[in-house]
This record gives C-alpha cells, structure tokens and sequence, in this order.
C-alpha cells in the first residue's frame, strides 16, 4: 500500500486551486485604479488655543461632579434619571445591536457547519420513469446531510468587516457615554433654572409687600390730602402686577418641574416631588492644562468619531478585498435510501468536496462604484471628526469666556443693586415724610427690582455656564478609563490609494 498517495493528492488538489486563483487573476480586469483619498484626521496642536484656553493647572471634570454645588438632591437626581430615562435604554440598545454585529462578522472566519435529516413517503406512478420493482409502490426515503463551507479569506476581506464591526461597536459605546454627559448635564441646568425661578420668586413676593407697604402710604397720605386717589389706584394697580408675576413664576416653576419629571424617565407627577432647590456657588473655574491635546480623549463626542473614521478605513478595505478572487471550500456527507434496511450501510454514503473561486471580471463599474462610496463615507467621516473636533475646543472656550464676563458683570450689577436700594430706600422716606411724590418712590423701586433681578439671573446663568462647562470638559468621561482609549497622537492616515490591479 502506497501511504505517500493521500499526501499526494493533497497537494496536487492545493496546487490546482493556486493554479486557479492565478488564473483568474490575470484574467480578471476589474481594478479600483486612481480610486483614492488623501484625506486624514486632524491633530488638536494644529489650531491655536493659547489665548483662549490657557493652561491653568485646573482639574478635569471627576464622575460625581454635581456633588461641589453642595446640594445633596441634584445628584440623587442625575443617578435617577441615568436609570430610568429612555435614552439611555436607547443608547444600551444601539450597544447591544453593535455587539452583536461583531459576534455576526467574527463568525465569519471560522468554518461554517450545518446538518439536516428529511424523511419521505411517497408512492411512485405504475408508468413513470421509476423502474421496477419500485414504480406502483410506496416508498419511504431517509436522508441525513452534514456539510460543512469555510472562507479562506485571502485578502482580509472578512478580518476588515470585524474590524469596521469592532469600530462601530466603540462608536455606539462612546455614543452611550454621550447621552449619559448629556442627560446628566441636562437634569443639573433644569435644576438649576428651577433654582433660578425660585429666588425670582422671592424676589418677586418681597416686591408685593413692598408695594403693599407704598399703598398703605399713599392711603395716609390721601387721607392727609396730600395725594389723591389717583396715586391710590395707581398703588392698587403696582401691587396687582407683583402678584400677577408671583403667579406666573409659580406655573414657570410647575413646568420646569414636570421637565425635570420627564427627565428622570417619570411622569409628570415625579416632578412634583422634588424639594426646592438649595444650590451653592462650586468649585471655581480653572482649565486643565494641556487641554487641546488631552479633550480628545475626554470628549466622548470626539472618541465616536474617531472610530467612526477608523470603522470607514476597515469599510474601504473591505471594499477592495472583492475585487480579488474569492475562495470557499466546501464539503458534504450524507446518507440517503430507500427505506431503513440500508440506510445505516456504507452504500448509502455520499460524499462531495472541491473549492469554490469567484472572481469579478466585468461588473459595468459596480464595484469602483461602490468603493467612490466608501471613500466618500471616509471623506465624510473625516470632516465631521475635524468638525466635532473644532467645535469642542470653541465650546470650551466660549464657556470660560462667558463665565468670566459673568463673573465681573457680578461685580458691577452687586455696586448697582446696593445703590438701587439705598436709592429706593431714600425716596421712601422722603415719601412718607411728603418731601417727594409717589412716582419717585415707584421709579426708584421699579430701579431696585431691575437691579436685584440681575443680579440673580447672573449668579444663576453662571452656575448654568458651569455645568455647561463641565459638560464641554466630557462630564468626567476618561476614553481610558472606559476602554475607547485610541491613538490619536499620529492622525488616522487615509487609506492606501495604490493602483493595484489583477
């Protein structure tokens, strides 16, 4: 017996299948020649930052940033709604449909294995093409299969779509981190702005009893006949119009409170709950330093597209792949009779293998199409990382720069309101003392009220740019710490352009 004989064919069957795809690739003529991009990402050390986000030795953003406005509610909050809000729901969803795209596409590189049995009773026509003794008879037939296929895969095109998958996949989870830094900032600025509407509030029901306190004067002063009824009526109607705006800061509060509601993923009710607001000033306002370089990293909006880029090189690879031979092994056994006397008998056997090669050789420009597309997608990709990236470092900047404006306006609109009130002040005892008329002394209050509205509004506005600073800062994500981390020291190059041909 001659033992070398299977090693043999083996390699006279590998040998054929060479032949094949060497064949076929100086037949085929499809090529993606001049098809190319010079697209690539953009480094944050090529726009200039130093004016305006200058080092200040400040610390990122930590995870229970809502903690430093010393307020215990607004965080219980954050932690309700990353847990019942939809979004969020949404943005696991979008994770799981992305990982179960990698399962899909790293199931392709592994052999493919599958098995049936069928089982038929069938009586065949007394003058049909069945022979004798079978023909006017019924008969049962049993057939089992097992066949197995495998990709060889030469070219990577399978290996890229898992990459292109495993991309997409980070995409979705910095895309979830997104929402997460999105949701959170939102439930800190509602809160926030119902803070807001709260001290207006306050404002507003001490400007009622100020009024009421002018009308009583004016009552005296027209009972001494120093002022008439106009200057009553006119009293009456100022302190009607501070109770009309206590009202309509009251149903502000009960909308804002149904947002927050919707926020935590409740009804409108679950808003209704929520104590009223005691937030304090925060941490102050220092950038971290080496900002430009270190935000990519910290932004989860630049980290998805980033692998949006990366996901777009492995799609143009993919891509190039298909236009090289494609090669698939394949093999079957099965049993198949008549019966089940001899089903279980070696004569029952089948068996089938050989290779599979395709190749394309004329398509009418299918497949160039196709990869113009993907290139394009790429182009597109790219644009939007360099946008995404040019529009975080101008978010940053545009934050601190409203914050430190806010912060010396403070310091005018706090000189203004002392001046207001000690003006109002003034007029009111000169009022009361008839040294001046009533329309002095609502002037001065109307001045007053102005005064101290403004000077909330921007202690509260500024609280708001914090958090929106915060939130600009990627809300204490760390693309490491979350396992996106990627290098983005030397930008993501375009993909190779080479005019390869077969």
């Amino acid at each position: 017996m001659n033992h070398d004989r299977p090693q043999l064919r083996t390699s006279a069957w590998a040998a054929t299948i060479a032949s094949a795809v060497a064949a076929l690739g100086l037949a085929g003529c499809v090529n993606y020649a001049g098809i190319k991009s010079d697209k690539q990402i953009a480094p944050p050390t090529q726009y200039e930052t130093k004016e305006s986000l200058p080092a200040e030795g400040g610390q990122w953003p930590a995870m229970d940033w809502a903690k430093q406005f010393g307020d215990a509610q607004l965080p219980r909050l954050i932690d309700e709604a990353l847990a019942g809000n939809p979004t969020i729901d949404q943005a696991r969803a979008r994770i799981e449909k992305a990982s179960a795209s990698v399962g899909t596409a790293h199931s392709a590189l592994y052999p493919n294995v599958t098995g049936s049995y069928s089982w038929t009773r069938e009586r065949y026509s007394d003058n049909g093409s069945a022979p004798p003794p079978v023909n006017g008879t019924w008969q049962s037939e049993n057939n089992v299969l097992a066949s197995a296929s495998f990709d060889l895969d030469l070219w990577g095109k399978n290996r890229e779509r898992l990459r292109q998958s495993v991309s997409q996949e980070k995409v979705a989870e910095a895309e979830a981190e997104q929402v997460r830094i999105s949701l959170a900032a939102s439930v800190a600025s509602t809160y926030n702005h119902l803070a807001q509407l709260y001290a207006l509030r306050d404002i507003e029901a001490r400007e009622v009893k100020n009024r009421e306190d002018i009308g009583r004067i004016t009552d005296g002063r027209v009972g001494a006949g120093l002022d008439t009824n106009v200057e009553r009526q006119t009293a009456n109607g100022e302190t009607a119009t501070s109770r009309s705006s206590v009202s309509d800061l009251d149903g502000q509060i009960t909308t804002v409170r149904y947002q927050l509601g919707a926020l935590l993923g409740e009804g409108p009710d679950g808003g209704l709950k929520i104590a009223n607001p005691s937030l304090g000033e925060g941490a102050g306002v220092a950038l971290p330093d080496n900002l430009p370089a270190d935000l990519i990293s910290r932004r989860p909006d630049i980290v998805a597209a980033y692998w949006q880029v990366d996901g777009a090189i492995h799609d143009v690879k993919e891509k190039k792949a298909e236009f090289f031979p494609d090669v698939n092994l394949s093999a079957s056994a099965a049993l198949d009779a008549f019966g089940w006397g001899r089903f279980l008998t070696a004569g029952s056997g089948q068996l089938q293998a050989g290779p599979a090669i395709h190749l394309p050789i004329f398509d009418a420009g299918a497949l160039r199409a196709q990869l113009k597309g993907r290139y394009a997608d790429f182009d597109y990709d790219v644009a939007t990382y360099n946008q995404t990236l040019i529009s975080a470092l101008s978010d940053v900047a545009t934050q601190v720069t409203q914050i430190h404006s806010a912060d010396r306006q403070l310091v005018d609109a706090q000189q203004a309101l002392d001046a207001q009130t000690k003006a109002y002040q003034l007029a009111l005892v000169r009022y009361k003392a008839g040294l001046n008329q009533q329309l002095q002394v609502l002037n001065a209050d109307d001045n007053r009220l102005a005064a101290e509205t403004a000077v909330v509004n921007l202690e509260m506005n500024r609280r708001g740019m914090q958090i929106g600073l915060i939130k600009a800062l990627g809300g204490g994500f760390d693309a490491s710490q979350a396992g996106l981390a990627a290098d983005t020291e030397t930008p993501i190059p375009a993909p190779s352009g080479s005019t390869a041909t077969h």
